[in-house]
């Protein structure tokens, strides 16, 4: 009797001889000098290329549902427990998926941006398992030991407990399992009991843990490899108590200028827009401004850079009085406005207001400036009128006062275009000549009506009203 089974050993082990070197070991002829042969046979038996279908574990925080960002494999591949898989992003953050097993990518069934389910196969991996793995067991971790202690460690049932998350943290601080005392069910391993046994061999001061740690359960059970090379020792860095934070949240009516927005705005998002930017080189004007601001402070005026957007921008409406009109409601009639009564955006206490220049066509730069300067003291001090903030016909918003480059202005119905000027900074640029010279540069943002405008009109308008800024002796030919 005793002679049939060495035989039947005899032609398993034969057949698994071509194995991976790791399996090879359990076949060493110490294995013999136990009697509880019949253990070791079914716990060897090998079954080589199933396809195990790896599925999405439960990541926790009750997410149900990931999206594939990237994949670290494909199909074909060899992986090794602990290789990367791929990284999944939640509604939370981004997890990296790990192997379980050692053997072949055969499928991958998700693309990348698509949504995979927890619970569902992500991978199918052909790997060499045992057969008697009861399906949601725990996963059992063998320490590192010698051919004939692995084999006796074996026979006597000797498992230790712990999840993939704990083993891998193991793993990271070279620490082995058989060393640590388990304190959950069934001797159980817990991320405590790591922690415990790293601040017993380097005497940090770990905080307590305010919970057990929820296991989920595992789809396969497994021999674990035996323990990686040296690494680098780590230490888990301590997670302290979040603050407690005792403010309320506030409900409040929405009042005012914000009122009003919210109309204004909402009746906006009827209109197609149409975006036009480029940027406009100011050093000729920079210089005009810095020359008249004495004549105009003389005369008790504040002169900014807005009055010469103003005019260049009534200059360019009179070559292209598209942009100056107004449409009705259902846009089947246009309106050509006779002024020129343009809308600065401000920012003020009160909210966004866009009080006018009214008839900029005109007004000289130094009158426009005057208004500008009225309107701006009575908006800080929220007296500006009806009259101010009616009849406007086009807009132009100064963004760049608080800051940024380029933005995406919203057209003020029943206006038709509108424009947002970025900050002036100053950038290298070449001249015709191929020379780098210090330019005062401003960005500009348009919008418009698509429905009545087209992206052509727009180009030509702001080229003519840069031309007028870029050289502003050129404004002198159409002043009126």
């Amino acid at each position: 009797s005793s002679t049939q089974i060495c035989v039947c050993h005899t032609r398993s082990y034969s057949s698994v001889c071509f194995l991976k070197s790791k399996y090879v070991y359990a076949f060493d002829k110490s294995a013999f000098k136990f009697n509880h042969q019949h253990r070791l046979f079914r716990t060897s038996a090998i079954s080589k290329g199933q396809i195990v279908q790896f599925k999405l574990s439960d990541i926790g925080e009750g997410i149900t549902e990931v999206t594939v960002k990237e994949w670290y494999v494909k199909e074909g591949d060899s992986v090794s427990q602990f290789d990367s898989i791929c990284e999944v992003q939640s509604d939370k953050a981004s997890v990296t998926i790990t192997s379980r097993y050692d053997g072949i990518i055969r499928k991958l069934y998700y693309n990348l941006d698509e949504i995979a389910y927890v619970g569902k196969p992500l991978v199918d991996i052909e790997t060499d398992v045992l057969k008697d793995v009861a399906p949601e067991e725990d996963v059992v971790e063998t320490p590192a030991v010698s051919h004939e202690e692995h084999t006796h460690q074996e026979i006597k049932g000797h498992k230790t407990l712990a999840t993939p998350a704990v083993r891998r943290l193991a793993m990271e601080n070279n620490i082995k399992l058989s060393e640590v005392v388990g304190t959950g069910k069934d001797n159980r391993i817990l991320k405590e009991d790591i922690l415990n046994y790293l601040a017993k061999q380097t005497g940090a001061i770990l905080p307590p843990s305010p919970k057990s740690e929820i296991i989920p359960p595992l789809p396969k059970l497994e021999t674990a490899p035996a323990a990686p090379k040296d690494k680098a020792h780590r230490i888990p860095v301590p997670i302290s108590k979040p603050t407690v934070f005792t403010g309320k949240d506030k409900t409040e009516p929405i009042t005012g200028f914000h009122k009003a927005m919210v109309k204004t705005m909402s009746a906006a998002l009827k209109i197609p827009h149409f975006g036009y930017c480029d940027e406009i080189e100011l050093n000729q004007l920079v210089q005009l401004r810095e020359e008249l601001k004495p004549l105009a402070q003389a005369r008790g005026v504040k002169l900014s850079f807005m009055p010469f957007f103003l005019k260049a921008a009534s200059l360019a409406l009179l070559h292209y009085p598209v942009l100056n009109t107004s449409v009705d409601e259902n846009c089947q009639n246009i309106t050509y406005k006779a002024s020129h009564n343009i809308g600065i955006a401000m920012d003020t206490e009160q909210g966004l207001i866009v009080p006018n220049v009214k008839s900029v066509q005109v007004r000289s730069v130094f009158e426009i400036a005057s208004e500008l300067n009225r309107l701006q003291s009575l908006g800080s001090s929220g007296q500006l009128g009806t009259n101010d903030l009616t009849g406007g016909t086009f807009t132009l918003s100064n963004i760049g006062t608080i800051g940024g480059t380029y933005a995406k202005p919203v057209i003020l119905p029943p206006e038709v275009a509108i424009g947002a000027l970025g900050k002036i900074q100053a950038l290298p640029r070449f001249n015709g000549k191929g020379e780098v010279f210090k330019a005062q540069i401003m960005n500009v943002s348009w919008s418009a009506d698509h429905r009545i405008i087209d992206g052509a009109t727009m180009a030509r308008f702001s080229n003519l009203w840069k031309s007028y800024l870029e050289n502003p002796a050129s404004m002198l030919l159409d002043l009126k």
